[in-house]
């Protein structure tokens, strides 16, 4: 669903592409720790000036997903995140948008029990500018609409998570 650009490598001590999380990445309605999983990433284009962290559920029962993270505009230095870090921003001027909880955080996985598992997309995003021109009360789906325009190659993470019904 996005567009097509270069991609690099994205690695996490915590999550694997295709696994099932440990319920300490999941929300605490569903009985998480609300813990961000350890992100580290390599490999981006040189002309990279900044990063934008997402991780969205394209399998919620909603018509537009559900936005779990959005954390812009971090310096083109910082090339790691850990554990936990998704609960605030003390990198530079990086900062979350509201997710999908309606929290200026990290918001784990929480997918209706019983329903089939579903994935979560942690995207790295490299970004052709220092900063995107936003500020906390955007959206994600603002985010998203200037990372179009903006980004010069993207590292994708695909755990998946469920709830037994």
């Amino acid at each position: 669903m996005l567009p097509p650009v270069p991609s690099f490598t994205l690695t996490s001590e915590d999550v694997r592409d295709g696994e099932p999380m440990d319920r300490m990445f999941a929300h605490g309605t569903a009985e998480g720790d609300n813990l961000s999983p350890q992100l580290a990433w390599l490999g981006f284009p040189a002309e990279t000036r900044s990063f934008v962290v997402t991780c969205f559920d394209p399998d919620a029962p909603t018509a537009s997903g559900f936005w779990h993270w959005s954390l812009i505009n971090l310096p083109a230095d910082v090339t790691e995140l850990p554990r936990g870090v998704g609960a605030e921003a003390t990198v530079g001027q990086a900062f979350c948008v509201r997710n999908d909880y309606g929290e200026r955080s990290y918001g784990g996985a929480s997918p209706p029990p019983g329903d089939r598992p579903h994935r979560y997309l942690f995207a790295v995003h490299a970004v052709d500018l220092d900063a995107l021109p936003l500020n906390p009360d955007h959206s994600p789906a603002v985010v998203g609409f200037n990372l179009a325009f903006h980004t010069l190659a993207r590292a994708v993470i695909r755990p998946t998570f469920q709830v037994a019904g």
